[in-house]
């Protein structure tokens, strides 16, 4: 796993030898499970543990960072 960015008391982590579609998982008191690429751009697929306020954070970090963390996914994956 690494941790590719940290904001807000949350970290976007990638796993080395996850699968796609590209996503990230962003840790807070919970997780939450985002693609990079749905349809209308980053989406959250699942979350456990978090607040929808967590949630709602989780989902504009990683829309703000949406390029950052794509460049990231495929650094580590090859893709």
């Amino acid at each position: 796993m690494v941790t590719v960015l940290r904001a807000g008391g949350l970290a976007v982590r990638i796993y080395k030898d996850d699968h796609p579609p590209a996503h990230v998982h962003v840790v807070g008191d919970g997780v939450a499970k985002i693609d990079l690429v749905g349809a209308d751009g980053p989406e959250l697929v699942w979350a456990k543990g978090m607040t929808r306020a967590e949630v709602r954070r989780a989902v504009a970090l990683v829309v703000e960072n949406r390029f950052k963390l794509l460049s990231a996914w495929r650094d580590i994956h090859g893709a």
